[in-house]
């Protein structure tokens, strides 16, 4: 049997960044000697239709809005140019929203909030957060006691109104309001949406910031923020949402003390 050349590993390593330049960008890299042309153009296309259609699958109204052939453009640029910081499929469309931060123009212009919005509820899907039902009273008062926000409940904001873009509705300017959102994850598995009203939308954010503040002083607090002079309606109104909040699992409870 013959010794092993001395340089083997790197030559097979130079060899499989050869090839693997050439699947990336067929046009720019030509494709090692000595294999197949017939096998090469098997690679080509299932690699980039198996990445095609994993994308398409978790940007669905992205690439519908685009049409076939901007879609597959984009992809391509995509495939060819973005470097990975994973080799983990589920983590696949967070690279591809990566890849669109990185760009400096989009069309349309709401293009990087729609795929952000898509990418949310995946990643709402995906997530194995949870919280220990040791660690908060689901029957505490959400004032006295410290309101715990649920790890699967997002709040988003975006200048763009994303949850309404589609075929029918494609805005050419963004309305003079943001479109405030919560997106959460419900027990049985589904990633659910609503509208926040700004001052819903600035509690949940404040009980994610602030996770040590008892119910009352985070109404307190938004009470000053939002300017209101009726501080006793305010926090009135603000337990009715921190109920509204618990009875569909955004504030699942609270803990009695401040450890958090």
């Amino acid at each position: 049997m013959a010794e092993p050349r001395a340089d083997a590993p790197a030559r097979l390593r130079a060899q499989q960044f050869e090839l693997t330049r050439h699947l990336r960008d067929p046009h720019a890299s030509p494709a090692p000697a000595g294999i197949e042309e017939r096998r090469l153009a098997v690679y080509r296309d299932l690699l980039f239709n198996n990445i095609e259609g994993l994308l398409a699958g978790n940007f669905p109204v992205v690439s519908e809005l685009l049409g076939e052939q901007r879609w597959t453009a984009l992809v391509r640029d995509f495939y060819r140019e973005h470097r990975c910081r994973t080799p983990l499929f589920p983590e696949l469309a967070r690279e591809f929203l990566r890849y669109l931060e990185d760009r400096d123009e989009l069309e349309p212009a709401f293009l990087l909030e729609l795929a952000h919005y898509e990418w949310v509820e995946l990643a709402l899907q995906l997530s194995d957060a949870a919280l220990d039902p040791a660690e908060f009273d689901a029957d505490a008062d959400l004032l006295d006691g410290v309101p715990v926000l649920s790890p699967l409940a997002w709040p988003l904001a975006y200048v763009w109104p994303v949850h309404r873009i589609g075929a029918q509705f494609q805005p050419e300017a963004p309305p003079p309001q943001p479109t405030l959102l919560l997106l959460r994850r419900e027990a049985d598995g589904e990633v659910r949406f609503s509208e926040l009203s700004p001052l819903a939308y600035r509690l949940v954010e404040r009980l994610g910031e602030s996770p040590e503040l008892s119910g009352r002083e985070q109404l307190q607090a938004l009470a000053a923020e939002a300017g209101s002079d009726d501080l006793a309606s305010f926090v009135v109104q603000g337990r009715a949402l921190l109920e509204q909040m618990r009875s569909n699992g955004v504030v699942p409870g609270a803990r009695a003390d401040r450890s958090v």
